[in-house]
């Protein structure tokens, strides 16, 4: 039987996570810091978990550089998916109380409140839109959610990577095309999809803030790239990401927040008049004030994989004295190193992605050796798994090859991988 050591795993999540952090959490569960108790049993209202979430939240805005002062880290539930829930239902509450408050400034302080609803009403049915990039699986998946949420009429379909690829994923459509709402609620888009091998390659420049502040409301999925290369924190309203691809292990997602949604400054709109708006009533446990102002604590978290996380941030902080730049530079060459030992053999290997796109943490690509896709594909997997080289098949729904290229991959374990598909294009 194969050894941990003997194995480097491409599963696109949940991912590897470093060895020594599992040695390290492992312990921790029989006895955490000699208290006689694992810390999977310690109360999540403790001092200890209150400083476990401290530290972890302090070296994720180190490592990120997050401007703290704007910002605020939350751990939350639900994973990416419970996110496409939560962005819309806070950022459409945020869009209302601005709306609101624009409205009771037009008919005045003293105005009647059914004379306030009804025009906020109007408001509403006239002018709420969210808009949604669809590039991928996840961002079809919270495009999806946003009109089981809301309703089709409200939600604003931006563009769609299909129209341009034969009804397929794999490129971007230029954002000049992008047909953008004025006044969006939220912008939304995957800054890596992970089915479908498609990473934006930057901060999309039209969504970019307006010298004086002002611009969209951009929304983030980060979930399989987060830590892995520098973000532009200041241009996003929302950043989120589960942790189990490149932070952690399954359990826990986190949002980065900017601190003009929360309050003093923005409150969610009450129960009772969403209701008598027509729009949806968030679960507590979705509102991003309620999980701030207790400290990601309101419920009961998974203290243990917090800390598994903030494990994962302290081996980065110590491994990388340029912090997320030097993890940026190792991904990059990891990712060169795959693509380029494909590229080699276009006869054997097609890159799924179109070039300008391909994402540096989700490899995509079929095996066409001998002209019969799916035997090729399977000779491959199978004597990739002989040589230790695991969790290489693709996403169920399109099938093929992906190696997903996370921050717990090895340099080795890249140049392993990029010699076996050379091996194997020769053979």
């Amino acid at each position: 039987m194969p050894t941990r050591a003997d194995i480097t795993y491409f599963g696109a999540g949940p991912a590897a996570l470093p060895t020594d952090v599992l040695e390290i959490a492992a312990q921790a569960l029989l006895d955490f810091n000699g208290t006689g108790l694992g810390i999977a049993e310690h109360s999540h209202r403790s001092e200890l978990a209150t400083n476990i979430i401290n530290e972890a939240k302090a070296d994720l805005a180190n490592f990120l550089d997050i401007p703290t002062n704007d910002y605020e880290v939350v751990f939350m539930q639900a994973g990416g998916t419970g996110e496409f829930a939560a962005s819309v239902y806070n950022l459409v509450g945020a869009w209302v109380a601005r709306q609101h408050a624009a409205v009771v400034a037009e008919l005045g302080s003293g105005a009647d409140e059914a004379a306030v609803v009804a025009a906020l009403r109007d408001r509403v049915e006239k002018k709420l839109k969210v808009d949604y990039i669809v590039t991928g699986g996840w961002s079809l998946k919270a495009y999806q959610e946003a009109i089981r949420l809301l309703g089709p009429e409200y939600v604003n379909l931006a563009a769609d990577a299909r129209t341009i690829n034969d009804g397929k994923f794999g490129k971007i459509p230029d954002p000049s095309t992008w047909k953008l709402s004025e006044d969006a609620a939220l912008v939304y888009y995957c800054d890596n999809e992970t089915v479908d091998g498609v990473e934006f390659p930057q901060f999309p420049a039209v969504l970019a803030p307006r010298p004086d502040g002002s611009g969209p409301v951009v929304v983030a999925d980060m979930s399989s790239n987060i830590l892995s290369r520098r973000v532009p924190v200041s241009n996003y309203s929302l950043l989120f990401f589960g942790a189990q691809k490149n932070l952690g292990c399954t359990g826990v997602t986190v949002a980065v927040v900017k601190k003009s949604l929360l309050p003093p400054t923005t409150s969610q709109p009450s129960p009772a008049l969403l209701r008598k708006l027509g729009l949806p009533v968030p679960p507590i446990m979705l509102v991003y004030e309620t999980i701030a102002k207790n400290n990601s604590l309101y419920n009961t978290l998974s203290i243990f994989d917090v800390f598994v996380a903030g494990q994962v941030l302290k081996k980065l902080l110590r491994t990388f004295p340029d912090k997320v730049d030097g993890q940026q530079a190792v991904a990059e060459k990891k990712a060169s190193l795959l693509y380029s030992a494909l590229e080699k053999y276009p006869d054997v290997y097609r890159i799924v992605p179109d070039k300008s796109v391909r994402s540096r943490m989700n490899i995509c690509f079929r095996v066409t050796k001998n002209g019969n896709i799916d035997e090729s594909e399977k000779t491959f997997l199978k004597e990739a798994t002989a040589q230790g080289l695991t969790g290489l098949k693709g996403h169920r729904s399109v099938g093929g090859i992906r190696a997903s290229n996370y921050n717990s991959i090895p340099l080795e374990g890249a140049e392993k991988l990029a010699r076996f598909i050379e091996k194997f294009a020769t053979a």
